[in-house]
């Protein structure tokens, strides 16, 4: 080799050590020029408040430390929302256009709440006004030929319904409003998860939309299963659906076959499937009449039930390649504990299954204005207790599941305690999204101020509480949180991984996500359970800041990076 030669590779050997070490250099070098932009919600009344920025210094914190590695890059995020209903359709219904119109702004516009990732359900479900409705009434038309969503768009009647403002005011409208409402601003997100609760009565084995528990049932109902000869009929009703939505404007980005396949003991609309016979179902109806037809994007959500049995379903239909390649991932409530988020379930399913999604489609404060039944033990003073317009009822643990003690529920107890309607929904959104969650949807944005309306007395919180005699409306809490997260959560955002040392403190004492977007702002989420303030370390790769969460909070911090 001549001399030239070693010269210029000499040269090339320094150069690209100097580029490397430039670019590790980039990797670790502390970042204590940024500051943290810090929002607030908090039971002293922050509500989603700016608080004072805090700067970043060099080196490792010690004590409390929730370390974020934003290079370690997770799940993309679909969204964080909540759902259109008929109830909430009906209960917006009673207040003046202009009113409506600002509530409605307060949950979608980009100055509100911003709400990306909604569901709705397809036909009647328990929080429709009067129930026991499809779109395909006619018994034996498997053509479908008298299929109409007449009913989502008809609005309600003010002879009937006194307090009604605006009578052509219904669950189609709303959607349609909400749609407009995003159409004036740049992010026009707005993903809607369709889900029936049931197929037409006629469709199914018990011909009835539900069969109740009574004496003459031994105690116990059903929502029944497809006939097996209206199996692709019902595939049809689906898709027939989509056609209709979408003639009105209205795109279906997700869809899950039914709602809660498991059924509800027929206390009101529902139909059952095994992960068997959904698999089946998707694999030679749903699936290839999706894949076929103009709506081959849309996701495909298996399940649509409580988190905790999601292996069982995964394990049968992620399993079958032939289902799985119609099948965008699995979609979860959180009804079987107050409590747990189930995380350990999730992160054993993501190991199996990594290419699929895993999407929150329903959660609520059960059973809110629900009496106790004389033979239950009513929680101290919690009917008594008044939770609209009471703050401190949402911050503090006065909720509880079935509204009583149950005496049946023996060692089930232990996941239905008295809770804190906030921290359930904090902790659950911030642990679900640690743990390889895509999305998370509430259930009603809206009810009145009982709960409800709901055919079969199944009343329930709401973000959004309004008294419809006087027109008084109640942002809960719990809007605030979920508009806290929808804001600096944003689809196509990219969860990243984080630890945390409590250094003593109670494990369920502070929790902990992360997200970055891809103007590299990273948002980390926070929830103090606790009625202390807690000071912590935020570590980001060398530098660290800190941090003081005030007692009973939920904190964001932007960092950009």
């Amino acid at each position: 080799m001549n001399q030239r030669k070693i010269v210029i590779l000499t040269g090339l050997l320094i150069s690209a050590l100097i580029i490397a070490g430039c670019m590790t250099k980039s990797i670790v070098q502390p970042i204590q020029k940024s500051t943290a932009k810090i929002i607030l919600t908090s039971e002293a009344g922050a509500r989603q408040e700016t608080q004072a920025n805090v700067s970043f210094k060099a080196g490792k914190a010690s004590g409390v430390v929730i370390n974020v590695q934003p290079e370690a890059v997770k799940q993309t995020i679909d969204g964080i929302g909540t759902s259109f209903t008929e109830s909430s359709a009906f209960v917006l219904a009673h207040l003046d256009p202009e009113k409506r119109k600002e509530v409605m702004n307060r949950i979608y516009s980009a100055e509100g709440a911003n709400f990306s990732l909604t569901r709705t359900h397809i036909g009647a479900c328990d929080f429709t006004v009067e129930g026991k409705y499809s779109y395909a009434e006619t018994a034996g038309d498997t053509a479908l030929t008298h299929f109409t969503i007449d009913r989502d768009k008809e609005g309600f009647d003010k002879e009937t319904y006194p307090g009604v403002k605006e009578s052509s005011y219904d669950l189609l409208p709303m959607i349609q409003e909400a749609m407009a409402i995003k159409g004036k601003q740049a992010d026009t997100t707005l993903h809607i998860i369709g889900s029936a609760w049931t197929a037409p009565a006629w469709m199914k084995d018990i011909e009835a939309y539900y069969q109740s528990m009574s004496a003459e049932n031994n105690w116990h109902g059903t929502g029944g299963s497809l006939k097996p000869e209206y199996v692709s009929t019902y595939s049809d009703y689906i898709l027939k659906y989509m056609e209709a939505y979408k003639a009105e404007g209205v795109d279906i980005w997700g869809l899950t076959p039914v709602n809660e396949p498991h059924g509800n003991n027929g206390q009101w609309e529902s139909m059952n499937f095994t992960p068997e016979s959904q698999n089946e179902f998707i694999k030679k109806n749903l699936g290839p009449g999706l894949a076929g037809s103009e709506f081959s994007d849309t996701k495909l959500l298996i399940f649509d039930q409580n988190r905790d049995g999601i292996e069982e379903w995964t394990d049968v239909i992620f399993a079958d390649r032939e289902t799985a390649e119609h099948v965008y991932g699995i979609a979860v409530h959180w009804y079987e504990s107050t409590n747990k988020v189930y995380e350990e379930v999730f992160d054993r399913v993501h190991a199996k299954y990594p290419e699929f999604s895993i999407v929150h489609t329903e959660g609520c404060i059960d059973d809110l204005g629900k009496p106790a039944p004389e033979e239950c033990t009513d929680p101290e003073g919690r009917t008594e207790k008044n939770w609209f317009k009471n703050d401190d009822f949402w911050w503090n643990d006065n909720a509880s599941d079935w509204a009583y003690a149950v005496p049946w529920a023996g060692p089930t107890m232990n996941d239905h305690p008295l809770y804190t309607p906030v921290h359930r929904y904090a902790r659950n959104i911030i642990v679900s999204l640690d743990h390889w969650m895509t999305g998370w949807v509430d259930w009603n944005i809206v009810l009145d101020k009982q709960g409800g309306p709901n055919h079969v007395g199944n009343f329930c919180g709401a973000p959004i509480m309004i008294d419809t005699e006087n027109q008084d409306v109640y942002y809960t809490p719990i809007f605030d949180v979920l508009s806290q997260f929808s804001r600096t959560i944003r689809p196509g955002d990219k969860a990243v991984q984080t630890s945390k040392n409590l250094a003593g403190l109670d494990a369920d004492a502070l929790h902990a996500c992360a997200t970055v977007n891809d103007a590299k702002m990273m948002s980390v989420q926070l929830l103090n359970t606790t009625k202390k303030p807690i000071t912590y370390n935020l570590q980001l790769k060398e530098s660290y800041a800190e941090v003081v969460i005030p007692a009973n909070s939920v904190q964001t911090v932007q960092v950009q990076l």
